[in-house]
């Protein structure tokens, strides 16, 4: 009778218990819900740049199951996703498969660069606007980027050039919904976040220009992280990383992000983050990397969101479906 007695109250207590914890994790639930709905997300995505050797339709459900938010597709010529090798039936199955991954297309990657041979101009700009073509064939989103660099050459040689080109991109893909993103690139005429603001100010800074930030082409130049970010964030629609390692010789090459440890990303997620940036911070693999004979693109994929998808959780800034938590 005792034993039955002390089962019951026992019983009785667990289930009480078990009701509490359930109503407590109801709570937290809803709760964490309801700040998923005000909390504002930067998303960890993927560059096709890095993916040569897997279609487009492959590469999207692997990012997706790998667990990164969002894909950056690269429509340059002669890769999988250029808009000529990208014919009716594949824009349909292409906008299936991003829909059922759940990933955002945050950008299309097609460089192009202003020339003074305005045949070679004209051909760009057929390039700017087929890719226009292609993110309304293969998504809805509205807040998609076409981001491109300028090329070589001299500065004071070529920012004219630059700015009428640019400018002539912006007004001729005025009917979208894109922004064009330019990009500082090291060793090109326009190297460095100054120098793509000034281009901004001279076309009277329309709302569709922007620029991308990267810092694997200012480190080594004398350019800090922190400073660089600071002047870049108000007009930053998207952001590239990768590792950039000084050589023996003086020169550099570039690594996987997070691989080589040069650049902090923990801080550079966390200063944009504070500074109201809200877009994508998408891993980028050089060519310097993906030309290798040995390269796996899938181990890739893998090793670039392990070392970034860290440093978001070190610097406690939230992804969609992700709690802003810190961790090693």
């Amino acid at each position: 009778m005792m034993f039955q007695l002390s089962s019951d109250l026992h019983r009785r207590q667990f289930m009480a218990s078990s009701a509490s914890a359930l109503a407590l994790t109801m709570v937290s639930q809803s709760t964490l819900l309801a700040l998923g709905n005000d909390v504002q997300t930067m998303t960890l995505g993927f560059s096709t740049y890095g993916s040569r050797g897997i279609t487009t339709e492959e590469v999207i459900p692997l990012l997706a199951k790998t667990g990164y938010d969002a894909v950056e597709i690269t429509s340059t010529k002669g890769f999988d996703a250029a808009p000529e090798n990208v014919a009716a039936s594949r824009r349909k199955l292409i906008r299936q498969t991003l829909d059922d991954s759940g990933l955002k297309l945050t950008s299309i990657m097609e460089h192009t660069s202003p020339d003074s041979n305005q045949t070679v101009n004209d051909a760009n700009l057929e390039r700017i606007q087929r890719a226009v073509g292609l993110i309304r064939d293969i998504t809805d989103a509205k807040d998609v980027v076409i981001q491109t660099v300028l090329g070589g050459g001299v500065w004071e040689q070529k920012r004219n050039l630059f700015v009428e080109q640019v400018g002539r991109w912006v007004e001729k893909t005025a009917d979208s919904d894109v922004t064009i993103c330019i990009k500082p690139h090291r060793g090109g005429g326009m190297d460095n976040p100054e120098k793509a603001l000034w281009i901004m100010k001279q076309l009277g800074d329309p709302s569709r220009l922007r620029m991308v930030y990267d810092y694997s082409h200012y480190i080594y130049t004398g350019l800090e992280l922190v400073p660089t970010v600071e002047q870049a964030a108000k007009k930053t629609a998207h952001i590239a990383v990768k590792d950039t390692v000084r050589t023996s010789d003086g020169k550099f090459r570039f690594e996987l992000p997070g691989s080589a440890g040069t650049i902090n990303f923990t801080t550079l997620i966390k200063k944009f983050y504070a500074l109201g940036y809200r877009g994508d911070i998408s891993c980028e693999v050089s060519g310097m990397v993906w030309s290798k004979p040995n390269y796996d693109p899938r181990q890739a994929i893998r090793t670039c969101y392990e070392n970034i998808s860290k440093a978001f959780r070190q610097a406690e800034v939230p992804r969609p479906n992700h709690a802003a938590k810190s961790g090693s």
